[in-house]
């Protein structure tokens, strides 16, 4: 409820915040800030719809409404951060010229707020369709408790999909050709599948049925909001294994490579029973001279794993960032938003996601299926 109001909060203040600079300091006339002022408020009101409908309108409802309030949620923060930057502008003005005219300054307000929208569309414009072009990154990892049986042993990574009012089983279905054209021994879901609940997406979710490598997945935060207990009894049914502070043992010859998998951070205090982030339990009576691959949905969970002597962990939750440089501020709670990284003897690896929260937009960071390839030291 907290995240709610502060989103909300947020979304009323760059509302008054670009009124201010982009409208009244802008017009002239009372009739024309009436004008522009009535269509923010059209748009903030959609975008108020947007948040409050999600559980009331079946996704394929919800899609026109999502579109238009999430783009203009995104030109707008993109919007009232330009015409922030744009008060530098004002401050350099006002240093080198001193006191302006009426007419100077609504001038430069102006020139100011023009700069600002065209930015601000181009940009979620090109986000709008970067995010919709997933695409494979290849990395090699190296682990030094791996046995050569397992070297060239790849696993796809896939996190955030999302599927939900602007994710649905079409574009499931490409994720998925995506990540089978790459020929995985395994694949990993780590969280955030979902935006809705089983009776709502179920046919969106048919597309993983045609996943061809064994599939393991665990929960994200968004389950949690989703109907947690009934998609981990529902992804079974569509060939996926779900792993709730467990792991599995996937042998060639003698070789054997153990891969774990645990319950979101948030599961405890979601009052879904039984569920519980737990790296002890997944990691129980396991060879410890055997390396283990952990599928965990946030990176900040490589605290624990670095203590329990996990070789390599699997997370994604970041997006990336998803709207640079806005969502850098996901660094507060992450350690990383993307990449490969080593912590002490444990290798971290986030993935940036196929799908995406809120705007269906992606600055700076495109979305991705990976393609991590093992390697032994």
């Amino acid at each position: 409820m907290w995240f709610v109001a502060l989103v909300v909060g947020v979304v009323l203040l760059a509302h008054l915040y670009v009124y201010r600079r982009a409208v009244h300091d802008v017009f002239a006339t009372t009739r024309a800030r009436r004008t522009a002022g009535a269509v923010l408020v059209l748009l903030g009101a959609v975008v108020l719809a947007t948040f409050l409908t999600r559980r009331v309108l079946s996704p394929d409802a919800a899609r026109p409404l999502h579109h238009v309030g999430y783009l203009w949620l995104a030109v707008l923060l993109y919007g009232a951060v330009l015409l922030a930057a744009g008060e530098l502008v004002r401050l350099a003005v006002r240093a080198a010229r001193g006191p302006l005219s009426v007419e100077r300054r609504r001038f430069l307000s102006r020139a100011i707020a023009g700069g600002a929208a065209a930015v601000a569309v181009g940009t979620v414009t090109y986000g709008t369709v970067e995010a919709r072009r997933p695409r494979v990154e290849r990395r090699e990892v190296v682990l030094d408790r791996l046995d050569p049986a397992f070297d060239g042993f790849t696993v796809a990574a896939v996190s955030d999909i999302h599927l939900g009012p602007l994710v649905d089983g079409a574009d499931l279905a490409g994720i998925v050709d995506l990540i089978n054209a790459g020929s995985p021994d395994v694949v990993a879901v780590v969280g955030d599948l979902v935006d809705g609940t089983v009776a709502e997406l179920a046919d969106y979710a048919a597309p993983f049925r045609d996943l061809v490598a064994p599939t393991y997945v665990v929960t994200g935060n968004h389950e949690y909001f989703s109907g947690a207990a009934e998609w981990v009894e529902f992804l079974p049914s569509l060939g996926l294994r779900v792993l709730r502070n467990e792991r599995v043992e996937i042998r060639r010859g003698d070789a054997v490579l153990d891969i774990a998998g645990c319950d979101d951070r948030t599961a405890g205090r979601s009052g879904v029973p039984g569920h519980g982030f737990d790296l002890d339990a997944a990691l129980a009576g396991r060879d410890p001279a055997r390396p283990v691959v952990l599928l965990v949905h946030q990176p900040v969970m490589v605290e624990q794993a670095v203590r329990a002597g996990v070789d390599l962990q699997i997370s994604g939750h970041t997006h990336g960032g998803q709207l640079w440089p806005i969502t850098q501020v996901a660094l507060v709670d992450q350690p990383v938003l993307a990449g490969l990284t080593r912590f002490g003897p444990t290798w971290l690896y986030v993935t940036r996601g196929v799908g995406f929260w809120g705007p269906p937009t992606r600055v700076g960071s495109p979305p991705e299926v990976t393609l991590l390839t093992l390697r032994a030291g």
